[in-house]
């Protein structure tokens, strides 16, 4: 229930403060007042959108917050309007909501039912959704959306699976070329780093090999060095015993040649011990081939090794696709049976609703002034939500007149009878949370006896659940809990639109202006003028 609605710098309304009853509440005032202002403020407190230009001349952002009492506790909501960007902010309580958290909530704090709510009534989409809300197994509507969603989810895979397969089978050919090119080298992961590390080491070992030779021919050769040096050490030791001051240099030369002795021992067991020998025409060779393939492919090796894979997946993908299209198959079969038997199902509740909301309907509008020789049908359309699977459609039918074929709503019903139309609707409609109605103008284009029968049924729904009536009509006006006066006023040449309360002789002077009375600021107009 709305217990309380505050609004600040909204259009006309610089600050209006309602605070609502149980049952019915009223809004009267003259056309043009801004009653609409007070409902607008409500939808767009309850989700809908608002553009800057609602926002009062001069003022910095428009606010609208409301508490709303519910079985599971109070509710308060705020939404603010920046006049500068056009930005709107929601509060939950004290916290920042966001516009889609509030219309979830908006089915269970209101039900607007407008002129706007007569033109939906013309739509053959929203007569099949208020059929379904009477189906007696809800679930049906969850099963039938959750198995459609299941085949076209089937569906896509299928189409993306053929359409993988498609593409793949006209590449096939080049892929299993480039496969059997890279299978005929069989490069490793690293192998061309690796080759070209031993290529450099080899070329260094082979450089090593020719000095090491080449130091032994020195040392050992024809000329060995080592001889010559030995003779000089003999020919100082006899220099060096005529001529002592020589003695030093003599132990130099032998010095020198044990070091070349020494020198020449370890050269030759180092090449005794070089046995490895390297292939560098093999690694040039193999180093070879692998630039071969990456010059074939245009690609770098770490790019080929990861084509290889690719290749071998998408080769496996079209061997197991055959597979998977045939599971997809059986899973398809299995949920448009499921489908078959759910609409078979549902066609059958939707028959039975139909029949019993129509006798429903047409009780309640012989209650509202229509004639008792009222009918109103559901027809209802083949159409296939899935291929070779009929679903019926439902549409609603209206017969004001014996004799007469069954024809649309939106092709024979007045806009009064449109209003009575959607009033027995909401009527038969049930619901545990039962959200505040607001009925805008539901009485146009209706009087006398008629109007009487409407009031009777709108003050029987208000016993069931808060409601907001605009109204024009002092008959229905006087039916109310509460009623509020909404009028435009001018101050020093600026229009407010204020809204208060009336009491008890306030709203017998309002009702006799309603009724044309000539109450003071009375216009002397009609109900709808």
């Amino acid at each position: 229930m709305l217990e309380l609605l505050r609004i600040r710098d909204l259009a006309l309304i610089e600050d209006a403060e309602l605070e609502f009853s149980k049952g019915l509440n009223v809004l009267t005032g003259e056309t043009g007042a801004g009653k609409s202002f007070i409902l607008r403020a409500i939808d767009f407190l309850t989700g809908e959108r608002m553009g800057a230009e609602m926002v009062r001349p001069g003022k910095e952002k428009a606010v609208v917050e409301a508490l709303f009492a519910r079985p599971e506790g109070d509710l308060v909501i705020r939404r603010e309007l920046s006049a500068e960007t056009g930005r709107s902010r929601v509060y939950l309580g004290d916290r920042l909501g966001s516009q889609e958290a509030v219309l979830e909530l908006r089915p269970s704090l209101v039900l607007h039912t407008s002129q706007h709510g007569q033109q939906k009534l013309l739509q053959p989409a929203y007569q099949a959704r208020i059929l379904d809300g009477f189906l007696p197994e809800q679930s049906l509507l969850a099963e039938r959306e959750e198995t459609l969603s299941e085949l076209r989810r089937i569906l896509e895979r299928r189409r993306e699976l053929t359409a993988r397969t498609e593409e793949l089978a006209r590449q096939r050919e080049f892929l299993e070329f480039q496969r059997a090119e890279i299978e005929k080298v069989d490069p490793l992961p690293g192998e061309e780093e690796e080759l070209l590390t031993r290529k450099e080491g080899a070329r260094d070992r082979e450089h090593a090999a020719k000095a090491l030779s080449e130091a032994l021919d020195i040392l050992g050769g024809d000329s060995p060095l080592t001889e010559g040096v030995a003779v000089l050490a003999r020919d100082m030791e006899a220099v060096s015993a005529l001529f002592p001051e020589f003695e030093e240099e003599r132990l130099a030369v032998e010095d020198f040649r044990l070091r070349l002795q020494a020198l020449q021992n370890r050269l030759r067991r180092a090449e005794a011990e070089d046995g490895e020998t390297i292939d560098l025409d093999a690694l040039e060779s193999r180093l070879f081939e692998i630039s071969r393939l990456k010059r074939k492919l245009n690609k770098s090796l770490e790019q080929i090794l990861a084509l290889k894979d690719e290749i071998v997946e998408n080769l496996n993908f079209l061997d197991s696709c055959g597979l998977d299209l045939k599971r997809l198959d059986k899973e398809e079969t299995a949920a448009a049976k499921r489908l078959g038997d759910i609409l078979a199902r549902l066609n059958a509740a939707r028959r039975a609703a139909g029949e019993r909301l129509c006798r429903a309907l047409e009780a309640e509008l012989r209650g509202l002034g229509f004639s008792e020789h009222a009918r109103v049908e559901y027809a209802f359309e083949p159409f296939e939500p899935y291929p070779g699977l009929v679903e019926d459609r439902a549409r609603l039918l209206w017969v004001p007149n014996p004799g007469q074929p069954p024809r649309p709503l939106d092709k024979i019903a007045s806009g009064g009878e449109l209003s009575r139309f959607l009033l027995a609707v909401t009527s038969l409609k049930s619901s545990d949370e039962l959200p505040t109605l607001i009925f805008d103008e539901v009485d146009a284009g209706i009087g006398g006896h008629t109007l009487n029968k409407v009031g009777d049924k709108l003050k029987s729904l208000a016993g069931r659940q808060q409601m907001l009536l605009i109204t024009h009509w002092p008959q229905l006006a006087s039916l109310a809990e509460r009623h509020f006066l909404v009028s435009k006023e001018v101050e020093d040449g600026v229009t407010y639109t204020r809204c208060r309360r009336l009491g008890q002789t306030e709203i017998a002077a309002e009702l006799t202006r309603m009724a044309g009375g000539g109450a003071p600021g009375a216009s002397g107009a009609s109900p709808h003028s």
